[in-house]
């Protein structure tokens, strides 16, 4: 029999999507929430909601006896932990069954035997699951760690023992860059789970990453539901998963399938889990296991039409798996894209603020959209950033990458940066039509990471005008409601013994301002005289303009004098030049060092009177589970470091100044 009500310990879209299937099986479900998510979409979706503290992970959504006191004084049966955060933390599966709530999630024995990378990949060896040559010891000697990786042979890959999403893994290329990327790896693995600890592997030059979803029960039944590919990454960080991996055949699909419930055996696991595959070739080899529903789990139900949430409560209540492996079928095929508030074009650094304008795809039985965050929402600086999973269903691969193609370019975000172009480009990249798929995709076509796409100039420039005259106009009628008489009320450019025209001067922040002149006219329509040509324009309800007669989706989103014009999903930014402000003077090159984005300082690498190069690390942030380095912008003399490790930032804050010369210099 299934639970009364379930306590969902995480955030955002995972606990939103738990949400859906709790709903549908008729389960009441427990929210929680730090201070920074108390308007958040899932706490108002939840059928009751509890604070669990401040907004730092560790102080709320990883505060153990915190949650578990939430599910003894709400009545909550089990407790679901969604994936991330305390989903593979074995203590607290083991704090639940202290507490008399059951764990929808494997047991604390299997977690721990596969929590630890090194012991996962010698307990697979054992079992007879292919490895990847490497070095799994305990020894983390810098020296032994460094002979290790000679023995290895250059390149290598560092990857964090307790870890996964990408953090605490580097690729080195060659042997003097080890002792940098290995400090980098282990302070990043220790600010993400607690453990320094890592394994060196032959680094593959062109794999694929192709993983098992495993579920299995308490009656020793164990399936498996197919593979999906996972190859298109960024920080070794998925962001385009799909399911079946094209290109598989037969006999390698069975022969992983079969090494994936291999593993799960081998560590008596029981409910859902993920064996992860490096692929090269015609060879595979164990990855990793992880204890919990993957992110991309959605692709997996898309082809296989079930709910992987509804069989993990079902496991957890004991009950048997619903299907037995030879009445499991994989049909078409599925995407999932990973839309992020991060910047492409600055390495991918997350982007905080909020959600101005937010449109999705309309949701069919070929499309949906998992998502915690509405418009109006803020993308803070505590939490992964990811904005929302797209994910789509098609009979075929090709149908259902032009649904991907379609799909994206309904989405629209204003108010952070995005990865929406890099999702666009590579959806319509032609290698990666023809499955040309492995883990450096991205590195080896560069040219998915351009931003410039969709609308032209004259588009842009039409559709902000008119934003800003509908702007004036409103801002005018206020003015004349107490006095229908007043000029002050007129918004249509009269002049006296001359036509009437207004001028609005827009930059782009590029090259040189651009005037456009508009002339109001008598039907409720504008002439637009933009470079190199005039348009008649009209602004319809809604986001909609028509130019010389042609109706176009244009929504402008205004803050202050910046205007975003959206054009088939890609954002255009202009600003509106005051004519009578005086011009900035120039400025010297800054000699200081401010933080990109809010974030916590985890290691500072300088003191006051180092002398440094240019490019030299001089500290290292934390935020949304990454680490960043921020370099010397030139040559010079430390001066001073106003905050020490453990400090919170904000954005633009001073961090670290050059000294000044004795001619004032800097």
């Amino acid at each position: 029999m299934l639970f009364g009500k379930a306590l969902i310990a995480n955030r955002g879209e995972i606990a939103c999507r738990i949400i859906r299937t709790c709903r549908r099986l008729g389960i009441a479900t427990v929210a929680i929430y730090s201070e920074a998510d108390r308007r958040s979409l899932h706490v108002e979706l939840a059928d009751e909601a509890w604070t669990v503290g401040p907004a730092p992970a560790r102080d709320s959504y990883l505060a153990i006896e915190t949650i578990i006191g939430v599910a003894r004084r709400s009545g909550a049966e089990a407790i679901h932990p969604g994936y991330g955060f305390l989903s593979e933390n074995a203590a607290f599966a083991e704090a639940c069954a202290a507490a008399g709530v059951v764990w929808v999630g494997p047991p604390a024995r299997a977690i721990r035997a596969m929590g630890s990378k090194a012991a996962a990949k010698a307990l697979m060896g054992r079992a007879g699951v292919p490895l990847v040559p490497g070095y799994h010891g305990d020894d983390q000697s810098p020296d032994v760690l460094a002979a290790e990786a000679g023995r290895i042979g250059y390149p290598v890959l560092i990857k964090a023992s307790a870890g996964g999403g990408g953090k605490g893994m580097r690729v080195v290329e060659r042997a003097d860059a080890l002792a940098e990327a290995l400090a980098s790896a282990q302070g990043e693995a220790h600010a993400s789970f607690g453990d320094d600890r890592v394994l060196i592997e032959k680094y593959l030059a062109r794999p694929r990453h192709i993983e098992i979803q495993v579920f299995a029960d308490t009656h020793g039944n164990i399936v498996h539901l197919f593979e999906r590919d996972c190859s298109i990454q960024r920080r070794h960080q998925k962001i385009i998963e799909e399911a079946p991996a094209p290109g598989i055949d037969p006999a390698r699909r069975h022969a992983m399938g079969d090494a994936a419930i291999t593993a799960a055996r081998a560590v008596g696991y029981a409910g859902a889990g993920t064996v992860e595959f490096i692929v090269e070739a015609d060879r595979f080899y164990f990855m990793e296991m992880n204890t919990r529903l993957q992110v991309e789990h959605p692709v997996t139900e898309m082809i296989t039409g079930l709910d992987l949430v509804e069989w993990q409560f079902r496991v957890a209540a004991g009950e048997p798996l619903p299907s037995r492996q030879g009445e499991l079928a994989a049909r078409g095929h599925a995407f999932e894209a990973r839309i992020y508030a991060e910047d492409p074009d600055r390495d991918f650094l997350p982007s905080t603020g909020p959600l101005a304008h937010l449109r999705q795809p309309r949701e069919t039985k070929q499309v949906r959209v998992d998502t915690g965050v509405r418009a109006g929402d803020t993308i803070s600086p505590y939490y992964d950033p990811m904005i929302a999973k797209l994910i789509v269903w098609s009979e075929t691969r090709d149908a259902a990458l032009r649904q991907l193609a379609a799909a994206l370019g309904e989405y629209e975000v204003v108010g952070v940066r995005t990865n929406l172009g890099l999702l666009r480009a590579i959806a319509g990249h032609p290698a990666f039509a023809r499955a040309d798929l492995h883990t450096g995709f991205i590195r080896r076509h560069p040219e998915t990471l351009a931003t410039a796409s969709g609308g032209n100039e004259r588009t842009v420039l039409a559709a902000a005008a008119l934003a800003v005259l509908a702007d004036e106009r409103t801002g005018t009628e206020r003015v004349s409601a107490g006095d229908g008489w007043s000029p002050w009320g007129m918004a249509d450019a009269w002049r006296l013994n001359a036509e009437g025209y207004q001028d609005l001067l827009f930059s782009d922040g590029g090259g040189d301002a651009v005037t456009v002149r508009a002339w109001p006219q008598g039907d409720g329509s504008t002439l637009l005289d933009l470079p190199g040509a005039r348009v008649r324009a009209e602004r319809e309800d809604g986001c909609f303009v028509r130019l010389d007669g042609v109706r176009q989706r244009l929504p402008v989103v205004r803050r202050g004098p910046e205007l975003t014009v959206v054009v088939d999903g890609s954002n255009h930014v202009l600003h509106l030049v005051d004519r009578f402000q005086p011009p900035r003077g120039e400025t010297k090159a800054d000699s200081r060092v401010t933080a990109p984005i809010p974030a916590r300082v985890s290691r500072v690498l300088v003191v006051p009177g180092d002398i440094v190069g240019k490019g030299a690390p001089l500290l290292v942030l934390e935020a949304m589970k990454m680490e960043l380095t921020l370099a010397a912008p030139r040559d010079g003399t430390i001066g001073a470091i106003s905050r020490a490790p453990g400090d919170m930032v904000g954005e633009g804050e001073e961090l670290v100044t050059f000294a000044m010369a004795a001619d004032g210099a800097t």
